[in-house]
């Protein structure tokens, strides 16, 4: 017969809610890969990007999408991640840049000056204006591939929800405004 090739994925987050979201998400998403020529072993584990539990060397690939502006310490998080992939492994890491939906921004602050949309500029501790330097200090190969993309919003409720759900003090001064 036809050899299947195994892949496996370990997911991982500080969050046990998170986790637990991740494997539901994934049993919906691989019902329907039965036939497939290939079988994926999915892992799902509690660990922080600082301190991974993970053996020397044992990725080929760490993916951190808008994961290392969250970090206590990026350095440290960036030296562990390293420490665990294999030599040619890849770490693939999304964020944003001081411009990231500065459009929401300016309509927030429009309709009230004291509202800001997040606690803290996660782009100052890593973001698209520093990333690449905070990551030549642990990988040799650093690329940065802008995403350029747009968002048409045609209806309030999503907009003001996106509002809601952000880092900063809005709740404050919206919540009673736009609560059902």
């Amino acid at each position: 017969g036809k050899r299947r090739k195994i892949t496996s994925i370990e997911l991982t987050d500080i969050s046990e809610g998170m986790i637990s979201d991740a494997r539901r998400n994934v049993k919906a998403a691989t019902e329907s890969w039965s036939g497939r020529d290939i079988d994926v072993i999915f892992k799902f584990r509690k660990a922080s990007c600082e301190k991974t539990g993970a053996k020397d060397e044992s990725y080929d690939l760490v993916i951190a999408n808008h994961v290392l502006f969250y970090c206590k310490n990026v350095d440290k998080a960036l030296k562990e991640i390293a420490r665990v992939l294999k030599p040619g492994g890849v770490l693939v890491c999304g964020t944003y840049g001081s411009k990231h939906m500065q459009e929401i921004s300016k309509l927030v602050s429009a309709y009230d000056k004291r509202i800001a949309l997040e606690s803290e500029k996660l782009f100052e501790k890593f973001g698209l204006d520093n990333g690449k330097q905070i990551l030549e200090k642990h990988f040799s190969n650093v690329e940065r591939r802008d995403y350029e993309d747009a968002l048409i919003v045609s209806e309030a409720e999503p907009l003001v929800d996106y509002i809601l759900s952000c880092h900063g003090n809005q709740k404050e001064y919206l919540v009673d405004k736009f609560s059902d």
